[in-house]
């Protein structure tokens, strides 16, 4: 069974506070069309969220986060804990996601413990496979306060998509966009108008 999971917890400082989860770019909300694009590719997809009534109305499980104040190191254990094996993991605010491009994530998770795509700017961890082998590292960096999530690397085995195996997906450079401005919205709504 192929898992996956949008993560939706954040309080996105930098945009006022605005529910991530409910920015639009293209007409629609970033969040249903990641939902139309995992329901192409997993078999079982799930909200993981500190907030769950935002979502009752979604149509899909939603998961509380299991670690509050462990923001999206948080939010992976939570996906990881709630998954019968490898999850993919995805932040709401990223528009330019591909089916073709998840699918080849979930297929790099089946032989490691993080398959995570490394960009020209470095790994993507909101944009990854997870298998159940993290949990007990993360756990550990959680209890310890140690919240960044590459760092967690280190402690397990990893299958990198690398900047060459990212090209066939990415033409234009924007696969991997997340939002976390008004000015990256801005940015991805003309880039999603140029594209159309």
């Amino acid at each position: 069974m192929r898992t996956a999971a949008i993560l939706a917890g954040g309080r996105a400082r930098r945009l006022g506070g605005l529910d991530k989860s409910r920015l639009m770019v293209g007409g629609r909300t970033i969040f249903d069309r990641q939902l139309d694009l995992l329901r192409t590719v997993a078999d079982r997809i799930s909200v993981i969220t500190s907030d769950p009534g935002r979502f009752a109305d979604r149509g899909v499980p939603v998961v509380p986060d299991a670690a509050p104040g462990g923001g999206s190191l948080g939010g992976i254990y939570t996906a990881i804990a709630s998954a019968d094996g490898p999850v993919l993991v995805i932040a709401c605010d990223m528009p330019f996601l591909t089916a073709p491009f998840l699918s080849r994530v979930l297929d790099r998770g089946q032989d490691a413990d993080v398959a995570i795509p490394r960009g020209p700017d470095g790994y993507h961890p909101l944009c990854a496979c997870y298998a159940p082998a993290c949990a007990a590292p993360i756990r550990r960096r959680l209890e310890a306060g140690a919240l960044k999530v590459v760092d967690l690397l280190t402690d397990v085995r990893v299958r990198e998509l690398p900047p060459d195996e990212l090209e066939a997906f990415d033409p234009d450079g924007l696969l991997l966009t997340n939002i976390n401005t008004p000015d990256d919205l801005a940015r991805a709504e003309r880039a999603w108008t140029t594209r159309a």
